[in-house]
């Protein structure tokens, strides 16, 4: 069972595998959900529904558009988000464009990513970091096996 996220309304959604190629839609809205797994965009609002309702790890990516750092870490978190695809939820927050969220969530630095599952955090890390490195922090707290890349 693959999990992913309506781009559209934030529902969560579980999606069979032998499924996710078949171009399913978001039980609630209908829209077609992207199974790629690429990371989505999120304020403040939608953070909370995802991580209050996803039964697989979520990991934001905290960024700001005037951070180099941020800009150099993308395609790296893209990968994250490919390579995960169904067995966990790739997010981006944007913290200037959500300030407020930035606060709630104690960010004092970009880019921050922060881990949670089963609706808590589970730890977070700030600045660059190679694609192996969250790879294996990402499996530290999850349990889960680094992804295999089949993106760059």
């Amino acid at each position: 069972m693959a999990i992913y996220r309506c781009g559209r309304c934030g529902s969560i959604n579980r999606v069979a595998d032998e499924r996710v190629r078949d171009r399913p839609r978001c039980g609630r809205c209908k829209a077609q959900l992207d199974t790629a797994g690429a990371p989505q965009p999120v304020d403040g609002a939608a953070l909370a529904q995802a991580i209050a309702s996803s039964p697989v790890p979520i990991l934001v990516d905290c960024w700001a558009t005037w951070c180099g750092p941020c800009r150099t870490v993308a395609p790296i978190v893209d990968a994250l988000g490919r390579n995960h695809a169904g067995k966990m939820l790739v997010l981006k927050l944007d913290t200037d464009a959500d300030p407020a969220e930035a606060g709630r969530r104690r960010i004092q630095g970009v880019p921050t990513f922060l881990l949670f599952h089963r609706g808590r955090e589970l730890d977070r890390r700030t600045g660059v970091a190679s694609r192996a490195d969250l790879e294996r922090w990402i499996a530290s707290h999850t349990g889960q096996p680094p992804a295999r890349a089949s993106h760059p």
